[in-house]
């Protein structure tokens, strides 16, 4: 009677299957590198888009923030030496805002080309209307300082001056007086324009009526600062995606799918400064700036960089499903296929991020899900000899690009739906993984 011989399994064929799955762990680790650098890639695309915005609109007009306008009075005084004796006179400088303030503002903003990205320029026409009260110099400058009425200045600040398309005019009490370009008293405004209201004593009343108009170039944004006691800020524009921003929303606004409206209402006690100050002082108008950003639509850049955090799961699921198979199949991937499989789903992004620069984001990424859906199913096909297991493969990867897909569509709830889609994914794995023998060893017994 012959002794059955028994063969030595060795350690290799024993744990294979644990081996195999340790590799591909270790494999998807590994393709991060390329999905790493896809987001450099991205950010790269940012930053030549930013580029652009710049280019044009440093030609054109950068953003705009209407600071004023202040009525800035010099007066001087004496300084002594140590004895008492006067032995010379410094200047220095009241500033006042007005007691009323309404802004009406009619924006045009048109989307220009720069290659391929698309840049927001506007063109306005602003008119700033109010009262400015008798300046009480009195409670603000000493009584041993001589006030210099005939050196008064008007400013109005403006950012960007290579965004005026013309002439600007101050109308005080029924004359006109043209602005001149830049602000002879520094520590209030960076950047604007100055003019020479008549406040000689023989003119000033309880009241200065003015009115400036203005027309100006920006691009991306348009603020005012809030300097009246009192400040109302009226706002249209034919553009249906403005973002309201700033210090303070408007109080009403109507907006539409090619127009908004926009209304604010100010009070000085919203803000943290006063209506009148010396140049001693130091006052922060910035703060108190609002608004509109002039968006684009779609920021494709943006949701790419969303798409890409998903990769590691995408590469994942997909190993995975394609192991689950192999092991029911008792067929052979070699690493090097899974390799092959992993860069076809890293190149997805790549497409994604340079067909979304030619059209819309949701086509860019209906068809490069498609091109990936179909080159991985086809692959699989080869790899299996079998259509059954490559529709599970494409299956598999049309229901995780279309959660993305989804997620990428939500801003308040991507949070709550990308973590109630992950426990669900989680849960199919362990369903599916649950019979699966591991090891050689116990699939004999």
């Amino acid at each position: 009677m012959e002794t059955p011989v028994h063969t030595e399994i060795s350690f290799w064929e024993r744990h294979g299957a644990t081996i195999k799955g340790v590799m591909i762990a270790f494999l998807v680790l590994v393709l991060l590198i390329p999905t790493f650098m896809i987001q450099g890639l991205i950010s790269e695309r940012e930053n030549r888009q930013a580029e652009a915005i710049f280019e044009v609109s440093s030609k054109w007009g950068q953003s705009q923030t209407i600071a004023g306008p202040f009525l800035v009075i010099p007066y001087e005084r004496p300084v002594h030496d140590q004895s008492g004796k006067e032995i010379g006179r410094s200047t220095h400088y009241a500033c006042f805002l007005p007691d009323e303030l309404s802004v009406n503002s009619q924006v045009t903003p048109e989307k220009r080309h720069r290659g391929i990205f698309d840049v927001v320029l506007y063109s306005s026409h602003i008119s700033l209307e109010g009262v400015f009260k008798s300046p009480a110099t009195d409670k603000l400058i000493p009584n041993d300082a001589t006030v210099l009425w005939d050196q008064a200045v008007m400013l109005l600040g403006i950012p960007d001056l290579r965004g005026l398309e013309d002439q600007v005019t101050l109308r005080w009490h029924g004359h006109d007086t043209i602005f001149d370009p830049g602000v002879p008293v520094s520590g209030i405004v960076a950047s604007g324009i100055s003019c020479k209201p008549d406040l000689s004593a023989g003119s000033t009343g309880d009241a200065h009526p003015f009115r400036i108009d203005l027309s100006l170039r920006g691009s991306k944004s348009l603020f005012f600062t809030p300097v009246g006691r009192v400040t109302t800020v009226q706002m249209q524009a034919p553009w249906g995606d403005p973002s309201f921003t700033g210090a303070f929303l408007p109080g009403s606004k109507n907006v539409t799918n090619d127009k908004f409206e926009a209304n604010w209402k100010v009070l000085n006690l919203n803000r943290n400064y006063p209506q009148q100050w010396t140049n001693e002082q130091q006052v922060n108008f910035g703060d108190s700036a609002f608004g509109v950003d002039f968006l684009l639509p779609i920021d494709n850049y943006q949701k790419s960089t969303r798409s890409v955090k998903y990769a590691i799961l995408f590469i994942a699921l997909t190993f995975l499903t394609i192991f689950f198979i192999e092991m029911r199949q008792k067929s052979r991937v070699h690493p090097f296929q899974y390799a092959l499989i992993g860069l076809a789903l890293v190149v997805f992004y790549t497409l994604l991020v340079s067909i979304s620069e030619q059209t819309s984001f949701n086509n860019a990424y209906a068809i490069s899900a498609f091109m990936t859906i179909a080159l991985t199913a086809l692959y699989t096909r080869s790899l299996f000899d079998s259509n059954r297991m490559a529709l599970l493969v494409a299956g598999t990867l049309a229901v995780l690009y279309g959660f993305l897909f989804v997620v990428l569509q939500q801003q308040d709830y991507a949070l709550l739906i990308g973590s109630l889609g992950l426990f669900i994914i989680l849960a199919v794995v362990m369903y599916v993984s649950r019979r699966i023998s591991w090891d050689l060893e116990e699939s004999g017994n």
